[in-house]
């Protein structure tokens, strides 16, 4: 009697083993954080008494007000600026227009914490802005620290999100509507009003809640320029690392009420735009027209100006980076000093900034295209929790999953020893992979939603295996949409700080992390050649992704 081969199915291993991952490496570590919460230190009791301690004291209270108010300002704000910028760019003709997008994505994705390092050189005490308006026009301008500098900086930092998701939702907009409100009287800044954002507030609603989201969750921003202005990821940080009265539990306590506060904001944003969805098909997509030539003026000068005011402090660290300095203060002279001393003080940070972003994408694009085939074709329980699951890293801040890491990793699971990978680049790639691994699924599975079954049966049918299909067929289909994922993970990763600065060695520290010590030390010339470099890589990312990819713009 002849045996009967089992026939294993790939994909419900690849199911298993996915799952397995986010157990390990994402629940467990975070799991363990939060029961920390409810467990004294020494005792090993249960406990309340660090969220009595949050709550019962205004100090820390108003630390969350503080959060919640900055970040709500700045989404504010950005939504403000960015969506009639996208209105501009997408509806008139500007000269430039090419320049412009790639200014706005630099902006976008460069590290908060150096557009904030920035603006000290230009608003801080002894700022060149700063200093002007007194020599010169007598005048004395707020400085850039605490709410105000916060602000700014997380402004000018966010509201090119907000530019991204708006410009690709005109894109989806039928020429037809606006030639019939056109028809109807209905011009300008009423059809704005009335017409387009109607159409995409969906599209607001997301674009609001990743504004939200990165400015609650910013570390260095309020670190470096916050002083008396406490938010919430300094907070935990603090209290995590603090020499004197710092607390593992009470930290611990602190995250579990910003992971909560963070899911409740994203599930309000979830059932808002469920409710606000709708379907367009763009039969007659938005063209380009000249503007009136007055209202050409005004859109050339809030176009340009926007732009300018958005990418002046990254021009002015790049300027200040070929200074002759002597710690803090800029002199008279140019020269190359600033390059030389940073590259043999941590030229190693340049090199761990391309290694191990590069192998955490590796893993990235792989795992991505793998779960976005299993939450598309193989829709069942166990995928749906993998969908669920890869959701996560949105809603938990960054400090507070360095934090889970370290302690979960620092000596193995369950003090075993296995798997004691703290200190190691191992931990910040695995840190990174879980953070940015929702960039690329999101648009690989929205690509894939595109591409029909019936080209995999087909190849199927033919003979071929269930995986190669997926490899030689699909995958190259979804090529776009991996790239796009792939570049913005990229990006992204290597301007990481708020993981990078738990989580980091010697040996392993990173250019974000070598930027914000030799700015906390004062070596502003040091700082400013770092930061130019780290500015450089981000460019040549994106252009690459352009020629790649044969595309002006970078969905989001």
């Amino acid at each position: 009697m002849k045996s009967k081969k089992i026939k294993i199915d790939p994909w419900k291993t690849i199911t298993i083993v996915v799952i397995a991952l986010y157990t390990l490496f994402l629940i467990y570590p975070v799991g363990k954080l939060l029961l920390q919460a409810f467990f004294e230190s020494g005792t090993h009791q249960f406990t309340l008494d660090y969220f009595t301690k949050f709550f019962s004291q205004s100090y820390y209270f108003d630390t969350l007000m503080n959060s919640f108010k900055v970040s709500i300002c700045a989404t504010i704000l950005s939504l403000m600026i960015g969506t009639p910028l996208a209105y501009f760019f997408t509806l008139y003709r500007i000269r430039g227009k090419k320049l412009l997008q790639i200014l706005i994505i630099v902006a976008s994705m460069s590290a908060p914490f150096i557009g904030a390092y920035s603006w000290v050189l230009l608003l801080g005490r002894n700022g060149v802005i700063l200093r002007f308006f007194q020599d010169v026009l007598n005048i004395q301008l707020p400085d850039i620290y605490g709410f105000g500098g916060i602000l700014l900086v997380f402004t000018l930092q966010l509201f090119p999100l907000v530019f991204l998701y708006v410009q690709g939702a005109l894109r989806n907009v039928d020429n037809s509507l606006l030639e019939a409100s056109e028809n109807l009287g209905c011009t300008g800044a009423r059809r704005f009003f009335k017409v387009i954002i109607p159409l995409i507030v969906p599209t607001l609603l997301a674009a609001a809640l990743l504004v939200f989201m990165r400015s609650l969750a910013d570390f260095g921003t309020p670190m470096l320029i916050g002083e008396g202005y406490r938010t919430f990821p300094v907070l935990i940080y603090t209290e995590f690392v603090g020499e004197v009265g710092g607390s593992e539990g009470f930290a611990a306590a602190i995250a579990i009420i910003a992971i909560l506060i963070t899911t409740i904001v994203f599930l309000i944003q979830k059932y808002i735009a469920n409710k606000k969805s709708f379907t367009m098909n763009s039969l007659h997509p938005i063209v380009e027209k000249e503007a009136k030539p007055f209202a050409k003026a005004g859109i050339y000068i809030y176009s340009y100006g926007v732009v300018a005011l958005a990418i002046l402090p990254q021009l002015y660290v790049i300027y200040t980076s070929f200074l002759n300095t002597r710690g803090k203060i800029f002199v008279d002279g140019y020269s190359l000093n600033s390059y030389q001393t940073a590259f043999s003080r941590v030229g190693n940070s340049i090199q761990n900034t391309i290694f191990i972003p590069a192998a955490a994408l590796v893993i990235i694009i792989l795992l991505a295209v793998l779960i976005s085939y299993l939450t598309v074709r193989r829709r069942n329980t166990a995928t749906g929790c993998i969908d669920v699951l890869s959701m996560i890293p949105y809603i938990v801040p960054g400090t507070v999953l360095g934090i889970a890491l370290l302690t979960s990793f620092n000596t193995g699971i369950a003090n075993s020893g296995i798997l004691a990978i703290a200190g190691t680049s191992l931990i910040m790639i695995i840190a990174l992979v879980i953070r940015r691994l929702p960039y690329t699924i999101r648009s690989s599975t929205a690509t894939l939603q595109q591409i029909p079954m019936s080209i995999e049966e087909a190849a199927l049918s033919l003979g071929c295996t269930k995986l190669k299909a997926f490899f030689t067929i699909t995958v190259p289909m979804m090529a776009n949409g991996i790239i796009a994922g792939a570049i913005l993970s990229w990006v992204t990763m290597i301007s990481e700080l708020s993981t990078a600065i738990l989580l980091y060695t010697v040996k392993t520290q990173t250019l974000t992390v070598s930027i914000y010590q030799q700015v906390l030390r004062g070596n502003y010339g040091v700082a400013a050649a770092l930061s130019t470099i780290l500015t450089i890589l981000t460019i040549i990312s994106l252009l690459i992704f352009m020629k790649v990819s044969k595309s002006d713009n970078l969905e989001i």
